[in-house]
């Protein structure tokens, strides 16, 4: 293959690989791998005039996006290691959010907390910039395109704390509340009542004597009012932490990584919650008994969990939704597509066919990354094995195939004449020459040998050496000549590439992070 074929091969194939790394991979949920659930079903859905379904209110479920900052990697505040992993981590969701979810025209949008990585831990300074970049990543600041879609927000632990901050640094609790509203709240969707809990606190140990000031006491006096409420719609329970399960319970088909057990820690002084894994199991009982939800959605585990709880009134689903982040452990990022009904059900007595849910993945950036570096390692292979070890056009060796034969004139003089290799000999007879070694001596010049033998071997001997220096000297820099020759070809067609793919690489990467 010709340089130039090669060239315009490569440029093409290092760009298709851009564009489906940085731009096509994050189209195909939204094209064929996934839609909404009530799509599924049998029944014949109700259009409005613009063609849309008005049986069900679609609602997308995001979770854990826990976005990097100081308290992530170790790595110093500002450092350009840290700028970069937070730059490509909020890159690949604001692509995934525009990209992959918006495409799905949703209705609803809920967050199931974990907005920052050190939420309790950043000064308001900084966790100011941390909000912008969560606006920014989302589309919910003022140059946001959908700021009409309601969203609704859960608190996580990596927003709030657990008991233990508590009632050190109260200031934390008020700035989420100043920014995302209560912690303990319900809202309908269609004929779907969510209920949003605060699940941090609902292990707390109560402080009697100050109710007021108790977060555990106004948590559970939240969830004993919505207990008291006629249940006119099914509901769904929304909590940051997962409910208890036993150690070693099966997580379902969806999970990539290994199922984590509970572990809780506490402060050393207090003994209160510093850490868990899951709501306590006294606490899941109650809240079960006391909200009777028909499905439980949860985050805080980072990877897709299924499992079955058990109750008074039967078992009930939760479905614990996967990190939106590929910086956050899960190779297989997720989100949730939910379709809650928006007309009441005939049937009373199966309330759970109000809601259907699909679990849907986001590409594998880190998958992307090594498909990426496989693409240049092959295509670096291949311009060095055609340009250095001669595998592509063939440059023209003078000195290949041929030696020098030192020649004698009827003067005396010694000439050195290059002859092909493997060139047929010529009869000696018949072409009246005489040999001698690698000389060759004309019939004109043999009245000179008996009286210069003497001179004529000192000759021979002084113009052999000489003339394989000169060879030597030749071939060597005949040899160099071509190895620089190709080292400035190899670089021309890495430049060529470099020049096409690395602006097309740059307007991928600023397309979709600019408003």
């Amino acid at each position: 293959m010709k340089q130039r074929e090669l060239t315009v091969v490569l440029c093409i194939i290092w760009a298709v690989s851009l564009l489906y790394g940085e731009m096509f991979a994050y189209w195909v949920p939204s094209l064929w791998a996934c839609s909404w659930p009530h799509h599924h079903l049998n029944s014949k859905p109700t259009m409005d005039e613009v063609g849309y379904s008005t049986d069900y209110v679609k609602v997308v479920v995001l979770t854990d996006p826990q976005l990097m900052d100081k308290t992530s990697l170790g790595l110093a505040p500002k450092s350009l290691a840290l700028e970069i992993a937070q730059f490509y981590a909020d890159l690949f969701m604001r692509r995934a959010f525009f990209s992959s979810i918006v495409p799905f025209k949703p209705d609803v949008i809920l967050f199931l907390g974990d907005y920052f990585d050190g939420g309790p831990y950043l000064s308001d300074e900084e966790w100011q910039e941390s909000l912008s970049r969560f606006k920014h990543i989302f589309g919910l600041n003022a140059q946001g395109r959908y700021k009409n879609i309601p969203v609704y927000y859960v608190p996580g632990n990596h927003d709030i704390g657990y008991a233990s901050l508590h009632y050190q640094r109260p200031e934390v609790i008020k700035r989420y509340e100043n920014e995302f509203g209560m912690r303990n709240y319900q809202f309908t969707v269609g004929k779907v009542d969510f209920i949003a809990i605060d699940a941090q606190t609902l292990d707390d140990k109560q402080r009697s004597g100050r109710p007021q000031e108790d977060l555990a006491s106004l948590t559970w006096n939240f969830v004993k009012n919505v207990s008291m409420d006629v249940q006119l719609n099914p509901r769904v329970l929304l909590t940051h932490i997962p409910l208890y399960r036993q150690d070693w319970t099966s997580c379902g088909p969806h999970r990539g990584s290994p199922v984590i057990n509970q572990r809780v820690s506490r402060a050393v002084d207090s003994q209160e919650v510093a850490y868990q894994n899951y709501v306590f199991e006294e606490s899941s009982n109650r809240l079960l008994e006391l909200i009777k939800p028909v499905l439980i959605l949860s985050g805080h585990d980072h990877d897709q969990c299924t499992v079955s709880h058990n109750s008074k009134f039967g078992p009930i689903k939760e479905q614990t939704v996967g990190t939106i982040s590929w910086q956050m452990g899960n190779l297989y990022p997720s989100f949730m597509l939910l379709s809650a009904s928006n007309f009441t059900l005939p049937n009373a007595s199966h309330p759970e066919e109000a809601i259907s849910t699909h679990l849907c993945f986001l590409p594998m950036q880190t998958h992307i990354y090594i498909c990426g570096l496989s693409v240049w390692n092959h295509c670096s292979n291949l311009i060095v094995s055609c340009n250095i070890f001669g595998g592509g056009t063939k440059e023209k060796n003078e000195d290949e195939n041929c030696e020098y034969e030192m020649i004698w004139d009827a003067e005396g003089s010694m000439h050195l004449v290059k002859k092909a290799l493997n060139a047929p000999i010529a009869n000696l007879s018949e072409r009246g020459l005489v040999e001698r070694g690698n000389a060759v001596m004309r019939p004109t010049a043999k009245k000179h040998i008996s009286e210069d033998r003497e001179a004529s071997m000192n000759v021979d001997l002084g113009a052999d050496v000489d003339s394989m220096l000169k060879m030597t000297t030749r071939t060597s820099k005949s040899k160099t000549k071509i190895v620089i020759q190709r080292l400035v070809r190899t670089f021309r067609m890495l430049t060529i590439i470099a020049a096409v793919n690395l602006p097309l690489y740059m307007m991928l990467l600023f397309k979709d992070w600019i408003d």
